[in-house]
């Protein structure tokens, strides 16, 4: 059964870059929709909104007030910002970003801006989902309607794991997953809100890929060689680098409590042939 294909709104000023966007997602899930840079982008949003399924934005596209003005008139959406991981959060929790030189992961980071978005925005009961949601724009309804939040975040989509792509698509995806993870070790110490968002970043390309956790590890073990060697030539201590071993402890953490919320709540239990021995007869 073909994927549903969602429609992505995308505001990219930089030519290069919409077109390696449109290369990145082509054949996929994903439609994109290109705003016209001479029009307000806010008032085609709200022109398309009820076909528009996600965002994908350039950092610095728009004015800083655009998220506010959206958040304002209740037109928040998935969305993917491409620029640089910062810590900065400009739309809302549940955004995703996406640095330009990693522009392999992007179907990646749109699945978890979808599923992100609809974990945030999805009331705990359909009672609550009426009494809650307000009668304009009901994005997140309207996803779990032609989705079906199983089909999103429960349901990944095995043809895009890494075991199963061409061998050239996986070298690019495990390329881009190396600078996703070295620029990660770089701010751990330093700025752990930019890592925070480096680790989501990370783990969720990590999650909707199924990366092993054997290439995880080798990925990290190779990086941190690759700074023991560096620090080895220019004569410098390297023996804090076994420190580093906190930021892979951190990132499995987080996959972990990823592969935890992707089990459905209402899964039932059966029991155990032993408990069904051990119970009392009638």
């Amino acid at each position: 059964m073909p994927q549903p294909v969602l429609n992505i709104l995308t505001l990219i000023q930089t030519p290069a870059l919409a077109e390696a966007c449109a290369q990145w997602l082509k054949g996929g899930r994903y439609q994109l929709v290109a705003l016209d840079p001479t029009t307000d982008p806010l008032a085609q949003l709200e022109q398309r909104c009820e076909d528009v399924d996600g965002l994908l934005l350039e950092e610095g596209a728009v004015v800083e007030s655009f998220f506010g003005t959206m958040h304002e008139r209740g037109l928040e959406l998935p969305a993917v910002l491409i620029g640089p991981v910062s810590g900065d959060v400009l739309f809302h929790g549940a955004e995703v970003r996406l640095p330009p030189d990693q522009l392999e992961q992007l179907s990646y980071s749109l699945d978890a801006a979808v599923s992100r978005f609809l974990r945030s925005h999805t009331p705990p009961s359909s009672s609550e989902a009426q009494a809650a949601t307000p009668d304009g724009w009901k994005l997140s309804n309207r996803l779990n309607g032609r989705l079906g939040y199983l089909s999103v975040y429960y349901k990944r989509d095995p043809s895009r794991f890494l075991r199963n792509l061409e061998a050239e698509e996986r070298t690019e995806l495990l390329d881009s997953l190396r600078r996703s993870y070295r620029d990660l070790l770089i701010s751990y110490f330093k700025d752990p809100a930019t890592a925070n968002q480096a680790i989501e970043s990370f783990v969720n390309t990590a999650f909707f890929a199924d990366l092993p956790i054997t290439k995880m590890v080798e990925i990290h073990m190779n990086l941190i060689e690759e700074f023991w060697k560096q620090l080895m030539l220019k004569g410098q201590k390297n023996d804090f680098l076994q420190d580093y071993r906190l930021a892979l402890l951190d990132v499995m953490a987080h996959l972990c409590e990823m592969y935890r919320r992707s089990i459905p709540a209402d899964v039932p239990i059966v029991p155990s042939p032993m408990s069904e021995t051990t119970s009392p007869s009638a």
